[in-house]
């Protein structure tokens, strides 16, 4: 049973399609245009998808022939592919200009003032008027519902670099670092067949003999900078813009100014393009792009195919059945579902459009304004990327930039989340008690038992995530490779799964199972190749032991699943199927594309339901991922710029410098850049960033490098909430149709433990579980659990003062607690957060005032803040003991949080 969303404020797929189009300033494109689309995604997923499984080496198995290889790529080669297919998207799916901007409405006044000063009669009227028609034909899309002219002459363009990277690799790109750029052939010598074309232009005095190589990494950077500028905005786009800029004059700043320490030793052209273009190990293919080829795709893809399998809208169900009649239980289980859900979309903008859509109406329905509903979407998701296991990818850059194993950075970044989620809960909770807000009728919502019976199989793939990532081990590609394979096997079990079917296909899966391992265990092979081998038409290799054989076979299992399951599908095609239930927009693709090709009637047919499920999947992760590709391109100008330039040691020192080698103020001063730099970004590219030009100095004052990277990430996030920019909590207020600002506001109030918890973290590394030992930092083992001394005050006492902290911060922002809350007791429930969570706050500021006299003096010691955190105790037990007296009686009974209710 799903849940009841029979209201008027529900939000249908069109409408929740055009809230996230407006944030994100999408073309809504038609016909042609969407097939073309769609197949250009589809084919970037399997292009990631082979990466993933057999890595960068193109070839078949075919029978009697045996395995062959195409093409061996080089790692740049796929960094320039997976680039390439990124620009192609961004320009098909974003408009060049809507012809509102800066430029084209002053572009757009000269045929007027044309026209005013020659009359409309005049030639050069008349041909400036055609001129600006023609030019807003092929470059302008206002209704954002076309491509023009200027998108397909940018992705033909778009093609040549990555053309050029992939097919001259040997003859050309290994020999730039040595023979350098302005060395290259030129595009003649490069293309012979050009020869009789450029030759002439060349005598004619026309200079086409310049480096091609030189011309095309140009190019490319300017497509980059072009598409940053289409899917994430000028801000973004002017900042990379200027580091490039700064690469080639840095060097004119004055070394005795104030700014002095950013003058940089003179650097060609051909140099910055070269570092910028060519190479892995800075610019544009650097380390964010391919963390993007191994990680950053597949993950995407992972949490694409696992929300068209339906499990988005499942555990959307779950979370309702099991807090929806609690106390402001929609909110509740929007903050746990949203969360989830953040956490596998990696986009907080569009889980809070998608998720939301079903979570923002109940919410309204049950008593919470549109502003507070919108804002609570908008938090949750925005959190969801600070949550573990995937963190919305952000977990496996933390692990490519810092160097630390995958399984340490999610231990360390677990508990912050949880309080963060935590103090999610407290929030709601203490708006439903202000509001009166109860929850949802029993028989509006999903039974728990129904739920989980019918879909328990959607945890699977999770749970094997973790396994192979943190018990197993695997690679994160090969990770990911591996869940997808789990999720297309389950929904291809369940596509042929009923009553009729269940034995024999579970009997089927179990025999072909059996079949394997004993081919492995016989011949040391799979059943096919033994059955070639018992034939004599293969040699077969050392048999394996029958554990051995069972774990071999295992690996095969998703794909002998699939493989019945599609067979069942087939030979019943019209068959029942009572636990499928695919997203909407599955079944929406299923229903379009049936009616296209003329034969409606395939969308109720589940083999057809099954293929239009991979697909839709395949092209979601791509146009999700489009965004995210584009922002780690051009993100990584930055740090290739910071270590080309030699810039890292004169940045750290000059921002060392303004915030006066202050522990507090440089950490102030990094929040605030995060949060900054952070707005209209994705999360991937303001992290690369921020970590770029922050990450340094955070990591010189001695923290864990895990830690500084959490803290600035947590930061960043903020900047999704944080009005002006806030571009989660407008899309929660799309979906809720509230008022932007208020909605903005409001979210940014209710994400304010992304304030507190990362300087809780950082000055208490107990509470990400890690401690220095001998100058190495790492995560606490058993023996320093059994170390009392330390585990108790450096661990047990700060996550304790860090979840009360936050409990007494939910009270300061919601002005209720068992009754309302005045203005003078907010403030008094605020410093009891902040001596809970960090006592070293107020301490430090001491610590400065008291430099400022001459006096030296360390305040930040456990006989210190433990009696502050003990202080900060009693005065949220006097509050709150305050609080609960001032209730009569009969208002105690129905309105004290019991503890069913929270």
């Amino acid at each position: 049973m799903s849940i009841d969303t029979n209201d008027t404020d529900a939000v249908s797929n069109e409408e929740k399609d055009k809230v996230l189009e407006e944030v994100e300033r999408r073309r809504t494109l038609q016909g042609p245009a969407v097939v073309l689309v769609s197949l250009i995604g589809i084919t970037f997923s399997a292009f990631q998808l082979w990466i993933a499984a057999r890595g960068r080496q193109i070839g078949a198995t075919l029978p009697m022939l045996g395995e062959f290889e195409i093409v061996s790529l080089q790692q740049l080669q796929v960094n320039a592919i997976h680039v390439t297919f990124a620009l192609i998207l961004a320009f098909l799916l974003f408009p060049g200009s809507e012809g509102d901007g800066f430029v084209a409405r002053r572009l757009s006044r000269i045929p007027s003032a044309v026209r005013d000063r020659f009359g409309t009669d005049h030639t050069l009227s008349r041909a400036t008027t055609r001129l600006a028609d023609g030019v807003r034909w092929a470059a302008v899309d206002p209704s954002r519902d076309r491509i023009t002219p200027v998108d397909g002459l940018l992705i033909v363009l778009s093609l040549w670099p990555a053309y050029y990277i992939t097919t001259e690799f040997d003859e050309e790109i290994q020999s730039i670092p040595i023979t350098g750029l302005e060395n290259a052939r030129a595009v003649h010598e490069v293309y012979p067949w050009l020869e009789p074309v450029a030759s002439p232009l060349v005598s004619l005095g026309i200079p086409l003999d310049f480096s091609l190589a030189y011309f095309l990494g140009a190019l490319g950077i300017l497509l980059v900078l072009e598409a940053t500028r289409r899917t994430l905005g000028v801000v973004l786009m002017g900042l990379v813009a200027s580091f490039i800029v700064y690469a080639r004059w840095g060097y004119l700043i004055p070394r005795n100014s104030v700014v002095g320490a950013l003058s940089i030793q003179p650097t060609s052209w051909d140099s910055i393009v070269e570092n910028l273009w060519y190479t892995v190990e800075a610019g544009v293919f650097s380390t964010p792009v391919s963390v993007s080829v191994r990680y950053i795709y597949i993950f995407i893809l992972f949490g694409a195919f696992l929300e068209m399998s339906g499990a988005g809208k499942w555990f959307i169900d779950l979370a309702y059945a099991l807090t929806g009649t609690r106390k402001g239980g929609p909110a509740k289980a929007s903050t746990v579902s949203s969360g989830f859900m953040g956490m596998l979309s990696g986009s907080s903008i569009a889980n809070t459009v998608t998720t939301g859509a079903f979570t923002i109406p109940l919410m309204k329905r049950s008593g919470y304004s549109p502003s507070f509903s919108g804002a609570v979407e908008a938090s949750a998701s925005s959190g969801g990327q600070i949550l573990p296991p995937v963190m919305g990818a952000a977990a496996f850059l933390i692990m490519e930039f810092t160097g630390t194993p995958y399984p340490d950075v999610i231990v360390a970044a677990t508990l912050p989340a949880i309080a963060f989620f935590f103090g999610m809960w407290v929030m709601v909770h203490f708006e439903a008690v202000e509001g009166g807000i109860g929850g949802l009728p029993r028989s509006e919502l999903p039974d728990v038992s129904t739920a989980l019976r019918t879909g328990w199989f959607y945890l699977v793939p999770l749970v094997l995530l973790v396994y192979f990532l943190v018990v197993a081990r695997f690679s994160v590609n090969r990770s990911g490779w591996y869940t997808i394979v789990v999720i297309v096997a389950l929904i291809a079990v369940v596509a042929a799964y009923n009553e009729r079917t269940r034995l024999p296909l579970l009997g089927s899966i179990a025999a072909l199972y059996l079949a394997q391992v004993a081919a492995f265990a016989t011949y040391g092979t799979g059943l096919g190749d033994a059955i070639r081998g018992a034939a004599g038409l293969e040699s077969t290799t050392a048999a394996y032991s029958l554990g051995g054989a069972a774990t071999a076979a295992a690996s095969d299992l998703g794909l002998i699943a699939i493989l019945v399951g599609l067979a069942f599908v087939l030979v019943q095609p019209r068959g029942d199927s009572p636990l499928l239930e695919l997203d909407e927009a599955v079944d929406d693709s299923a229903s379009k594309t049936a009616t296209i090709i003329g034969r409606p009637a395939l969308a109720r047919n589940t083999g057809y339901r099954f293929g239009t499920f991979v697909l839709k999947s395949m092209d979601s992760g791509a146009k999700t991922a489009t965004t995210v590709v584009v922002a780690v391109a051009a993100a990584g100008v930055v740090p290739g710029v910071i270590s080309v330039t030699g810039l890292g040691p004169n940045l750290a020192a000059l921002i060392n410098t303004v915030s006066g080698n202050s522990v507090l103020l440089l950490l102030g001063l990094t929040g605030v850049a995060s949060i900054i730099f952070g707005m209209g970004m994705p999360t991937t590219a303001m992290y690369i960033i921020l970590i770029a030009m922050l990450g340094g100095p955070i990591e010189d004052i001695g923290v864990w490098v895990v830690a500084a990277h959490l803290f600035v990430l947590y930061f960043g996030l903020m900047a999704d909430v944080t009005p002006p920019v806030a571009v989660a909590a407008f899309a929660g207020a799309g979906v809720a149709k509230a008022d932007e600002i208020k909605t903005a506001t409001t979210a940014f109030l209710l994400s304010l433990n992304k304030i507190l918890v990362p300087f809780a973290f950082i000055f208490s590394p107990g509470i990400v579980l890690a401690r220095e030992v001998d100058g190495e930092w790492g995560l606490i083992g058993w023996s320093d659990v059994a170390d009392v001394g330390f585990f108790l005050p450096e661990v047990v006492v700060p996550v304790v003062g860090m979840f009360v902290g936050v409990y007494a911060l939910g009270v300061t922002i919601i002005g209720h607690q068992y009754s309302a809350v005045g203005s003078g007791r907010r403030a008094l429930y605020a410093v009891a957060s902040i001596l809970l969570m960090v006592p070293e706050i107020p301490l430090l500021v001491c610590e400065n005032a008291l430099a400022l006299v001459g006096m030296s003096v360390g305040l930040t010691g456990f006989s210190v803040t433990f009696p502050l955190r003990v202080i900060g105790l009693a005065i949220l037990v006097a509050l709150s003991y305050r609080n609960h007296s001032r209730l009569p009686s009969k208002s105690a009974e129905t309105s004290t949080p019991a503890a069913g209710d929270v």
